[in-house]
């Protein structure tokens, strides 16, 4: 019996693993998808944006979503009985993609597959490792070693690698394609020497593939035959001497309320509020008072993009904004903050 090809999806917060899917779903040409969604908090998202991509080539009931937690944590909990009910369908799915959460490890992902469940079934056709070139031109996720240097030399009992730093290793070291997303924000010196520093981090053999907004052709990610459980030994971990593991850096919240006036206004609020408390990620739906479709906001950093996605259906029109940070984020503070853009405190009831 051939082993059903899956295909990792890796990637920091915001590094655009949803839009490449979506683009990846609309021109699946036929073949029959299956996709699990691993979410960072108690509110998923991302499922809700890749619904309805492809009906044909990935239905619904074949979108699953893993919220409240990092699939890498909860392998034996979650992900396996999971990916068992896929493959026990009469019609399973000719290839699985796994969008992990931005701050997952993908090496435990990747060695559940040698499990006795699911080895014999299904196999890691390749990890691929989503970067937002605009965000390490920015320095705001990849180490930089002369500072480093300078302060541990300053400071000896200092650690030398943030959380950030290290899932941003942790990802490159696994990957058998790394994916330079969002390149056209960048210029073309920067772009080669963020290149070159990936190479460095990478495998030899690694390839690098420039995108924008996520559009990479589908036969240059699946399809390359990787069998990555079989080489873990290659795929080093600054976690792999810990039996488990947690993110206890990392704290998420979500917002959830009815209806806003005036989307100009919050906008303005969140990038105070990002700028303030230093959150690395919000996103989320957000009714607009007026507007028959959901505003989706999506913020990195300090960059926030919105446009409107779809048409409300039957359900109530909920604002519903994810919130995730390092630990300590004052959240009372978040929220009273972005309280006051809400003229309604409930959701509204479908009409």
């Amino acid at each position: 019996m051939s082993r059903i090809p899956t295909t990792v999806i890796t990637g920091f917060l915001g590094a655009g693993k949803t839009t490449m899917i979506r683009h990846l779903l609309k021109n699946a040409n036929g073949r029959r998808l299956a996709l699990i969604i691993n979410e960072f908090g108690s509110v998923g998202v991302d499922r809700d944006l890749v619904r309805g991509c492809n009906d044909a080539d990935c239905p619904e009931e074949n979108i699953v979503e893993l919220a409240n937690g990092c699939i890498c944590c909860t392998v034996a909990d979650d992900f396996l009985p999971t990916i068992t009910a896929l493959l026990d369908r009469p019609n399973p799915p000719e290839h699985i993609i796994i969008e992990s959460s931005g701050l997952a490890l993908p090496k435990p992902l990747v060695k559940a597959f040698g499990w006795p469940e699911i080895r014999t079934r299904a196999t890691v056709d390749g990890v691929i490792a989503l970067i937002d070139a605009d965000a390490v031109a920015a320095g705001r996720f990849a180490s930089d070693e002369e500072a480093l240097a300078a302060a541990r030399a300053a400071d000896p009992s200092l650690d030398h690698d943030s959380p950030l730093e290290e899932l941003f290793e942790d990802q490159l070291a696994c990957a058998d394609m790394v994916v330079l997303n969002k390149a056209d924000l960048v210029d073309a010196d920067t772009l080669a020497d963020i290149e070159t520093r990936i190479a460095a981090a990478t495998r030899a053999g690694v390839g690098i593939v420039r995108a924008a907004h996520g559009a990479v052709d589908i036969g240059a990610l699946l399809g390359i035959t990787a069998a990555a459980e079989d080489d873990l030994a290659a795929r080093p971990s600054h976690h792999d001497a810990e039996e488990d593991h947690d993110h206890d850096d990392f704290a998420s919240f979500v917002i959830e309320a009815g209806e806003i006036e005036r989307p100009a206004a919050l906008l303005a609020t969140l990038a105070r509020v990002i700028e303030a408390h230093d959150i690395l990620r919000i996103k989320g739906p957000v009714a607009v008072r007026g507007r028959p479709a959901r505003l989706m906001v999506q913020a990195v950093g300090p960059r926030i993009e919105h446009y409107f996605d779809r048409p409300w259906g039957g359900e109530a029109r909920r604002s519903q904004l994810v919130v995730i940070g390092q630990t300590g984020l004052d959240e009372a503070a978040i929220r009273a903050a972005l309280a006051a853009e809400f003229v309604a405190s409930e959701p509204v009831a479908a009409a």
